[in-house]
């Protein structure tokens, strides 16, 4: 009953920025935990960022100082502002969601860093 929908992604060139949304829809009762993974060819599936009711937020050392997440609680979504982007985060990004205490998967999005 609960749906997370990304999007933003697409093609970037190196060093170029990139927005990813996640809007939740459906009767959400609570949200505890929000975040976003990613999983590129041939590589395990990794926690990208989280934030947490409270504002917690949790990043992969590989993006620290360059992603920033953030939540529009009114809007139940997520964001992920990707800067400094180069091509090791070329990957399909999900988003991740603890609601009513399940974890719900987005379908992912593609971003594609590259020249």
């Amino acid at each position: 009953q609960v749906q997370l929908v990304e999007s933003g992604g697409g093609l970037v060139q190196p060093g170029g920025s990139l927005r990813l949304s996640c809007a939740a829809s459906g009767t959400i009762l609570s949200i505890h935990v929000m975040g976003w993974y990613r999983q590129a060819p041939g590589k395990q599936r990794e926690l990208v960022a989280s934030i947490t009711t409270s504002g917690y937020t949790d990043y992969a050392d590989s993006v620290k100082g360059r992603f920033t997440i953030s939540r529009d609680n009114a809007r139940n979504t997520v964001y992920l502002q990707m800067n400094s982007l180069n091509p090791e985060d070329t990957a399909v990004y999900y988003c991740h969601g603890r609601i009513n205490f399940r974890d719900n998967w987005g379908r992912g999005t593609q971003v594609t860093v590259s020249s």
